[in-house]
C-alpha cells in the first residue's frame, strides 16, 4: 500500500495539517521524499494515526500518546495499565468538578427564577465577579455562602 498524505489523512478521518503536526510532534514518522516525487506512507502509518486517534477519543493527550507509543517488551501491559488507572482517576477528578459544576448552575438557575425583575440577574453579577484564575466554582461557593451574603 502506498498512500499520500491526503489519503493518509483521510484513513483517520483527520485534516492533512493534523498529520504534520504529529509529525512535527514526533508521533508519527514522516517518511523520506524521493528527488522530486512525493512522500509515500504504508499500512504501518495508517495503523499508527488510527492509534493515535482512538487514544486521544479514550481522553489521552499527545503527550500521554507519546508515552504509550513508546512502551514496548514485557513490561508493557504494566506500564500501560499504570498510565490507564492514572487517565481514570484524572477522568473521575473531572467528573468530580463537572457534578459540581452542574449544582452550581442548577443553585444559578434558581437564583434567576427567584430574582425580581429590577433585580441584577444573578448569574451576571456572579460572572462579573469571578476571581482573576478564572475560578468559577469558589466564586459561586462564596456568593452562596451565608457569610459572603451576610
Amino acid at each position: 500500500m502506498s498512500l499520500t498524505i491526503s489519503r493518509l489523512a483521510a484513513s483517520a478521518d483527520v485534516h492533512v495539517e493534523t498529520v504534520r503536526y504529529y509529525q512535527r510532534r514526533g508521533l508519527l514518522p514522516e517518511p523520506p521524499r524521493p528527488l522530486g516525487g512525493i512522500r509515500q506512507y504504508g499500512t504501518a502509518e495508517v495503523a499508527r494515526l488510527q492509534f493515535i486517534r482512538r487514544a486521544q477519543t479514550m481522553g489521552f493527550t499527545l503527550d500521554e500518546i507519546a508515552g504509550l507509543l513508546e512502551v514496548k517488551g514485557k513490561r508493557a501491559c504494566e506500564q500501560t495499565r499504570q498510565m490507564t488507572e492514572h487517565k481514570l482517576a484524572d477522568v473521575r477528578v473531572r467528573l468530580d468538578e463537572l457534578r459540581q459544576l452542574e449544582r452550581d448552575l442548577v443553585a444559578l438557575i434558581a437564583e434567576c427564577r427567584r430574582a425580581s425583575a429590577d433585580a441584577d440577574c444573578p448569574t451576571l453579577s456572579l460572572l462579573e465577579k469571578i476571581d482573576g484564575s478564572g475560578n468559577t466554582q469558589a466564586s459561586i461557593q462564596k456568593q452562596r455562602s451565608p457569610a459572603a451574603r451576610g
